[in-house]
C-alpha cells in the first residue's frame, strides 16, 4: 500500500463534492432582490463554496495531510467530509450527506478505471484543483490557498517514479473495490452496469508513450528487429497528440476529473440488491478493535487543521436535501442498509499512540451548531439537490 495515496483521495473527492454542491446550488439559487429570508440566493451559494474551499485547502490541514500515512478507514474519511461539508452555513441531513458521498466515491473510482497511465491519476487531481480554481476566482486570498497546494503536489509527485504511481493507483482500486452503488448518469451512458460494476472502453487514446496496437516485432540475441506480423484488434485505437501538462498552469488534455455536473442533468443513486448482498458479506468488523485509538490519534491529526465555521450570532444554517423530497429523503434513511451507514467509525490502523485526549479536544472544537428548534431554516423549502441526483 502507498503512503503517498492520501492526499491525492482526499483532493478528488473533494472536488467531486464541490462540481455536485455548486451545480445543485446554482440551480436552486433564487436572485437576491427576489429571495425570501429562507432562501438560497447567488450570495448564499458563492459564500458555502468559499468557506468549504477555505477550510479544505487549510495550510495546517494541507501540512498534516501530506505526510507519509496510510489510508484511513471508509468511516474515517467519510468523517472528515461530513465535518467539511458543514464547514459553513450549509446543513445536510444523514441520508443527503450518504448520497452525497456515494456520488463523489463513484465518480472518482469511475476516473482512476479509466487512467490511461497510473501517473495520469495526478492529471485527474489538476483538472479537479483547476475547476476549484474557477469556483473562487474572485477571491485572491482562496486562490493562493488552492496553488500552494497546487505547488505542493506538484514537488511531492511529479518526481515519482511510474512504479509509485502504479501502487497508488493498486492502492486506490483496493480502496473502492466493494463500492458498487448506481448512479443513473453513468447507466444512462451505459458505462454501468445494473450491478453498479463499470464498462471499461476497449477504443480511445492509447497511453502517452505507447503505440497503438496492432504490431509485433521479433528480434534476435543480437537486439536487432528480424521479422514483423501484424493482427488485427477489438478495438479503434488511436495515438494522443500531446502529453499533459504537469505544471502549475497548462492543458492537462485528459478530460477525467473535469466537472461532469456543468451541463444540469439528473443523477441518481441507487443500492443494487447484489451491491447490498456484497456489502453485506464485506461488512466491516464492528467488534472492538484493539488498534482504534491508533486511527483515532491520525483523524485527529487530520482533523486538527479542519477550522468549521459556526453560524454567527443568531443566524442559522441553510438546509439542503440531495433528494427530491422530504419523504424521499427519510425513506433513503430508513432502507439504508446498516453496513453502509458511516455513524460508527471503524478503525482499522497501526501507528503511534498517543493523543486520545487530544482527539477529545478536537472533536469537541469541531462540533457543527445545529440550527435551533423553531428557527427558520433557509432551504425548508429547497428540495430536489438533484432533481434525482
Amino acid at each position: 500500500m502507498s503512503a503517498r495515496t492520501l492526499p491525492l483521495l482526499f483532493l478528488n473527492l473533494g472536488g467531486e463534492m464541490l462540481y455536485i454542491l455548486d451545480q445543485r446550488l446554482r440551480a436552486q439559487s433564487i436572485p437576491g432582490e427576489k429571495a425570501r429570508k429562507d432562501e438560497w440566493t447567488d450570495v448564499d451559494r458563492k459564500r458555502v463554496m468559499n468557506d468549504i474551499i477555505t477550510t479544505m485547502f487549510n495550510k495546517k490541514f494541507m501540512e498534516e495531510l501530506f505526510k507519509p500515512q496510510d489510508l484511513y478507514s471508509k468511516k474515517a474519511l467519510r468523517t472528515v467530509y461530513d465535518r467539511l461539508a458543514h464547514a459553513s452555513i450549509m446543513r445536510l441531513n444523514q441520508a443527503s450527506m450518504d448520497k452525497l458521498y456515494d456520488l463523489m466515491t463513484m465518480a472518482f473510482k469511475y476516473q482512476v478505471l479509466l487512467c490511461p497511465r497510473p501517473r495520469d491519476i495526478l492529471l485527474v487531481t489538476f483538472n479537479h484543483l483547476d475547476a476549484i480554481k474557477d469556483f473562487i476566482s474572485d477571491s485572491p486570498a482562496i486562490l493562493n490557498q488552492v496553488d500552494e497546494t497546487f505547488r505542493r503536489l506538484i514537488e511531492t509527485y511529479n518526481c515519482l517514479s511510474d512504479g509509485e504511481f502504479q501502487l497508488i493507483r493498486q492502492t486506490l482500486l483496493i480502496f473502492f473495490q466493494d463500492m458498487h452503488i448506481r448512479v443513473s448518469l453513468f447507466l444512462k451512458d451505459k458505462v454501468q452496469n445494473s450491478n453498479g460494476h463499470f464498462v471499461l472502453p476497449i477504443s480511445g487514446p492509447v497511453p502517452w508513450g505507447t503505440e497503438v496496437p496492432g504490431l509485433i516485432r521479433i528480434f534476435n540475441h543480437k537486439g536487432v528487429e528480424v521479422k514483423r506480423a501484424e493482427f488485427t484488434t477489438a478495438g479503434n485505437y488511436v495515438t494522443p497528440q500531446r502529453e499533459g501538462s504537469f505544471e502549475l498552469y497548462g492543458d492537462r488534455v485528459l478530460k477525467l476529473g473535469t466537472n461532469m455536473y456543468s451541463v444540469t442533468r439528473p443523477v441518481e443513486t441507487h443500492m443494487s440488491g447484489s451491491s447490498k448482498t456484497l456489502a453485506s458479506q464485506a461488512k466491516e468488523n464492528i467488534a472492538p478493535n484493539p488498534l482504534a485509538k491508533e486511527e483515532l490519534n491520525f483523524l485527529a491529526r487530520l482533523l486538527g487543521g479542519l477550522d468549521i465555521q459556526k453560524p454567527a450570532g443568531g443566524e442559522t444554517g441553510f438546509r439542503l436535501n440531495l433528494f427530491t423530497s422530504d419523504e424521499e429523503e427519510e425513506h433513503a434513511a430508513q432502507t439504508r442498509p446498516e453496513e453502509l451507514s458511516y455513524k460508527v467509525i471503524n478503525i482499522e490502523a497501526t501507528q503511534e499512540p498517543g493523543r486520545r485526549a487530544e482527539l477529545s479536544r478536537i472533536l469537541g472544537e469541531l462540533e457543527v451548531e445545529e440550527p435551533r428548534p423553531g428557527s427558520a431554516e433557509k432551504g425548508e423549502d429547497l428540495l430536489a439537490l438533484m432533481d434525482g441526483l
